[in-house]
């Protein structure tokens, strides 16, 4: 599912070419743009920890992909003058595994575990007494002979990602003291972190320019970034010294971004839905073979942004189309429709 996303434009999903532009994060709190709440409320904690010189409480990030929370665990490291160890979820293959990161860790060390949700539950039980007596036990023998050594661990200050915060279980949850959720960004924020990078990418950019760009970046700064990197080759391409609001539209158009951020895959599931099911509902897998795409690409990540957009909604009876979407793609939604969706949804459509 992973590959088919990446592929995508406006995927959020981390591919390559990201992880390669590590010189457009943020590296203090004052560079980090967006998320002034959690800023404000982390800087209190993390102040606070230096004071005492105790270390900073654990803590989780969630939300959807791309906004930012490994960035901000970095920035954490970095506000609080610590070593920042980086491993993920699906990393972590055997409890022996973590157990050798966590002996490695020093006084005040943080370690990042992205992916947090996907960490295998027998791994799990070794990060307990970890977060919270900073120990850990080892079995040693088997059978009536076999016995607990029980290892202590230096403080330190475990920081978890996740996109999937309910697939997290209770236990483990419930070790963190500080649970933050990073909300999408606004297009004004979008405007300040497109124009930002461009000044790391020594391209300029004009305001219009910044505009169309945060519109259609669906409230994502990793799509922002990778929008205007390609906005860049294109400008590149036709000696442009600045990106201006022409080159953008017409790159966009080429790379079939629409106004909202749609592109080909997000249309296709929508016109699928009204020209070949009247609007719907229908079920996933109908629509999935319908598209040619997977169910979980569907489910997981084309919809929640429509859904988001008010273009579609999940029924008991399948999905449905809602009047937003055919507005979207110049579509006539009768009154017939209307009060069907009314029916069907239990609200206004």
């Amino acid at each position: 599912m992973d590959n088919i996303d990446e592929a995508r434009i406006v995927s959020s999903l981390a591919n390559r070419e990201d992880e390669a532009e590590n010189t457009l994060r943020p590296k203090t709190m004052d560079e980090y743009i967006g998320q002034d709440k959690i800023k404000s409320n982390l800087l209190v904690y993390i102040n606070a920890a230096k004071k005492r010189g105790d270390a900073l409480d654990h803590v989780l990030l969630y939300g959807p992909p791309g906004l930012g929370k490994t960035t901000l665990a970095h920035i954490i490291s970095s506000e609080l003058g610590a070593q920042i160890h980086v491993t993920s979820g699906p990393a972590i293959e055997k409890a022996a595994d973590l157990a050798s990161i966590l002996s490695n860790l020093e006084k005040g060390d943080i370690l990042f575990i992205d992916e947090i949700h996907r960490l295998n539950r027998n791994i799990e039980e070794v990060l307990y007494p970890a977060m919270e007596d900073y120990a850990i036990d080892f079995m040693f023998g088997k059978g009536p002979s076999a016995r607990s050594v029980r290892l202590s661990l230096p403080q330190f200050t475990l920081i978890g990602a996740t996109t999937r915060a309910g697939m997290l279980s209770s236990p483990l949850r419930d070790r963190f003291g500080v649970i933050l959720r990073l909300e999408t960004y606004t297009p004004s924020e979008l405007k300040q972190i497109i124009t930002r990078s461009a000044g790391l990418l020594n391209i300029s950019i004009d305001s219009e320019a910044a505009d169309e760009l945060s519109k259609r970046s669906r409230g994502t700064p990793r799509i922002a970034n990778r929008l205007l990197r390609r906005v860049r080759d294109f400008a590149d391409y036709e000696n442009l010294q600045t990106i201006d609001s022409k080159i953008t539209k017409k790159a966009l158009k080429l790379m079939e971004v629409d106004k909202l951020g749609l592109d080909l895959v997000d249309r296709t599931i929508v016109e699928t839905i009204i020209n070949k099911f009247n609007g719907g509902p229908v079920g996933l897998d109908t629509l999935a073979a319908a598209t040619n795409e997977e169910q979980s690409t569907i489910e997981d990540i084309v919809e929640p942004y429509l859904m988001q957009l008010g273009f579609i909604a999940r029924t008991p009876r399948g999905r449905v189309c809602l009047k937003g979407a055919y507005e979207h793609l110049g579509i006539k939604f009768s009154a017939d429709k209307s009060e069907e969706l009314k029916s069907l949804t239990g609200e206004e459509s």
